[in-house]
């Protein structure tokens, strides 16, 4: 029994030789990366999707058509499925799991966690606690890069670290916990004022973020605090006009609210990208923004300044949050963090 059981691809030369997982370049260098998170190795329990290796280190290898891929799992790479001569790994796979019970599945690479998930694109998902949903469902599982991949591009290896960091966190306890939001959207004029009166009125701080398309602003929303946050539309495609508010004497009573907020001088203002959103808020409605003190994209540049620096990529980071693609699957309004 383990807590924690690390999922990798399939053999390589190394592994096809000794018949073990995780030896060789790749095994060597998670040793290292587990031990500066402070996992020790021997304390998980290390396997693969599939235990042989594919001609040419390559996953396609093992795959086919639709009609020749396992019932019931997507597509493991771009228009093709793992064979279904290999359902027998799957299950076995299935049974070390159940036999471990353990509290934190941490899936390397696309295969593991197309494995545990039934999805590949493990930029997008890694460093976010997941359940799963194939193999065996309801185990929590958290993806991050291959070790493969880590020695293949060298500039992962930080963020696999600080995956890994989270998932020492994790394997704790085998419940998903998310922190408590409380979100108000489409608020009315209304709403509006209360959220002002109840938390704006008297913070020290707020966090200000926009989203445009075009030349114009679409919502904005103002966080007091990690609990509550308000999110102000001015699109709403459920109009016929796609406008939120039904009348622009509504519209310009909450570009007051928003000017009362962005120009309160006592309260300090934090933003992501916030070169961007203070200069659109000023050129494009005339707003200004008076007291912006941080930048949470600039401020993680400071420290991390060879990694990412999106919101979603912060929010993997130093957040328990689940992963932005599943938080918002579709979105028109879009600001880019770069």
């Amino acid at each position: 029994m383990n807590d924690i059981v690390i999922i990798g691809e399939s053999w390589g030369e190394h592994e096809e030789r000794q018949g073990r997982p995780f030896v060789g370049p790749s095994g060597y260098e998670l040793t290292r990366m587990l031990n500066e998170a402070g996992i020790n190795r021997g304390d998980c329990y290390l396997t693969n999707v599939i235990n042989a290796r594919p001609p040419g280190n390559r996953i396609e290898s093992f795959c086919d058509s639709r009609g020749g891929g396992i019932v019931g799992y997507p597509a493991l790479v771009k228009g093709m499925y793992l064979r279904a001569e290999f359902a027998g790994e799957i299950d076995r796979l299935a049974g070390e799991l159940i036999e471990q019970n353990p509290n934190l599945i941490i899936a390397l690479g696309n295969t593991a966690l197309w494995a545990m998930r039934g999805q590949t694109g493990i930029s997008k998902l890694r460093g976010t606690t997941l359940l799963s949903t194939h193999t065996v469902e309801g185990f929590k599982v958290l993806p991050t890069y291959h070790p493969a991949a880590v020695l293949r591009q060298w500039e992962l290896r930080p963020t696999t670290v600080v995956d890994l960091i989270k998932a020492r966190r994790e394997s704790g306890y085998p419940e998903i916990r998310r922190p408590p939001r409380e979100i108000w959207i489409e608020p009315t004029l209304t709403d509006m004022r209360l959220f002002h009166d109840r938390y704006i009125s008297g913070a020290r701080e707020v966090a200000v973020d926009i989203e445009t398309a075009g030349e114009h602003i679409t919502s904005i929303s103002f966080s007091p605090n990690p609990r509550v946050s308000l999110v102000v539309p001015f699109l709403g495609p459920r109009r016929k006009e796609r406008t939120y508010f039904p009348d622009l004497a509504s519209e310009e009573k909450a570009w007051d609210f928003i000017r009362r907020i962005l120009g309160d001088r006592a309260i300090r203002k934090v933003f992501q990208n916030g070169l961007f959103d203070i200069a659109f808020l000023w050129r494009a409605y005339g707003i200004p923004t008076y007291n912006a003190v941080d930048d949470t994209m600039l401020l993680h540049h400071s420290l991390q300044p060879e990694s990412l620096k999106s919101l979603a990529y912060l929010g993997s980071i130093y957040t328990d949050e689940g992963a932005w693609k599943d938080l918002k699957k579709h979105s028109s309004t879009i600001k880019r963090d770069a």
